[in-house]
């Protein structure tokens, strides 16, 4: 196994996961889906914050679960480039889908990192077969981290 540096900020402008979604579980969750060197911010925020950015950046006037924004120069990374990205969690609808779910927070938030670090290297779900890539790339990292696909 491949280990790539990690540089990582843990935000959290909506606290109320702080003390269940740990920094070293963070962390763990980042670098399991990490397939270069990385300087990743992950960002916890209100309903309010989340809806704004998904409708300043992706014109869609409602939060979401997770959204990433990537900072690298262009799509197509050299081997050994770092990627430079925020990935953002809307606490409101992180707890309203693990419970719709009936997952624990824990889990679906572990899912929505690695959804979040694998787009953040270019992985995409907007074509089939990208999406079905994505997908079981996300199964496997979340079997190799003890936890069930949600």
């Amino acid at each position: 196994m491949t280990r790539h540096k990690l540089t990582l900020s843990v935000q959290y402008a909506d606290r109320r996961l702080a003390a269940v979604l740990s920094r070293p579980d963070i962390r763990r969750w980042v670098k399991a889906a990490q397939f270069a060197p990385a300087e990743l911010v992950v960002r916890f925020v209100y309903q309010d914050e989340g809806r704004q950015l998904n409708r300043d950046y992706r014109g869609k006037d409602y939060a979401t679960n997770v959204l990433t924004f990537t900072y690298n120069d262009s799509d197509e990374g050299e081997p050994g480039d770092v990627v430079r990205a925020d990935i953002v969690l809307c606490v409101d609808v992180v707890l309203r889908e693990a419970e719709q779910q009936a997952l624990p927070v824990m889990r679906h938030a572990a899912h929505l990192i690695v959804h979040g670090v694998l787009h953040a290297q270019g992985y995409d779900h907007e074509a089939d077969d990208e999406a079905a890539e994505m997908e079981a790339l996300e199964a496997e990292i979340l079997a190799a981290l003890g936890m069930a696909q949600t």
